[in-house]
């Protein structure tokens, strides 16, 4: 089993930055990509970010492409989220996954991750 724990959600103004951290626990021998979702207020949850970990390829939704950085530190098992340029739109509990089965996989999809965060909650303000 892999404990995933996040952090650095808060309220922020448009234009502002956050830093969201996520650090994974138990097996972490077997993580394969760690990635970042997102659900707003009444909608479905949707794909924001991946790393692959091994060689750190990064995977972006287009709406976020150029304002988010997600990186990695592998000694720490802990994956990042840096948010800039922030949007009301961007308001959503954030989520970190964890995929931790081999195969071909293109991150995009919560199907291919096999363990979750609780959420960490992002409020953008116009």
């Amino acid at each position: 089993q892999v404990q995933l724990v996040e952090s650095g959600g808060g309220s922020v103004q448009a234009g502002g930055s956050l830093r969201l951290s996520c650090t994974a626990s138990g097996r972490t021998f077997s993580i394969y990509a760690m990635g970042w979702f997102r659900q707003a207020a009444g909608k479905e949850r949707e794909f924001v970010a991946a790393i692959n970990w091994s060689s750190s390829r990064t995977y972006y939704a287009d709406s976020v492409k150029g304002r988010f950085t997600i990186s990695r530190d592998h000694a720490k098992n802990t994956v990042y989220l840096q948010l800039n340029s922030l949007k009301p739109e961007d308001t959503a509990v954030y989520y970190c996954a964890l995929v931790g089965s081999i195969g071909i996989k293109t991150y995009l999809f919560e199907a291919e991750y096999d363990y979750w965060g609780q959420g960490t909650q992002v409020t953008v303000s116009s």
